[in-house]
C-alpha cells in the first residue's frame, strides 16, 4: 500500500510533532498567521530557538512563511496539520 520513501516522509512528521516546542508552535498558528515576535511570545522561548523550530516545521511543510518587508509571517500550511494535532489530542484525551 505505502511505498518505503512515504513511510520514512510520514515517520519524519511524527518524530517533528514529538517535540513540544514545535506542538506550541502549531497551536498558536491554530489562531492564524503570526510574525515570529508574537510566536515567541505567546510560547515564551527566544526568537532564535523559536526560528529553528520554525525551520523544521516549514521544512516539513507543517508550515509556511510569507516575508513582507523585513517580518516573516508564519502560518499552517494546510488543514492537514490541524487534522493531525486534532487525531493526537483526541487519542490521548480519550478515556
Amino acid at each position: 500500500m505505502f511505498d518505503q520513501d512515504i513511510l520514512i516522509k510520514l515517520a519524519e512528521i511524527f518524530k517533528c510533532l514529538s517535540d513540544p516546542t514545535r506542538l506550541k508552535i502549531i497551536k498558536s498558528l491554530l489562531d492564524g498567521e503570526k510574525n515570529v515576535s508574537k510566536i515567541c511570545e505567546e510560547i515564551e522561548m527566544e526568537q532564535s530557538a523559536t526560528s529553528h523550530q520554525l525551520k523544521k516545521l516549514k521544512t516539513l511543510k507543517l508550515v509556511k512563511a510569507k516575508k513582507i518587508g523585513r517580518e516573516v509571517f508564519y502560518s499552517l500550511d494546510d488543514d492537514h496539520v490541524v487534522g493531525l494535532l486534532t487525531a493526537g489530542l483526541d487519542h490521548v484525551v480519550h478515556d
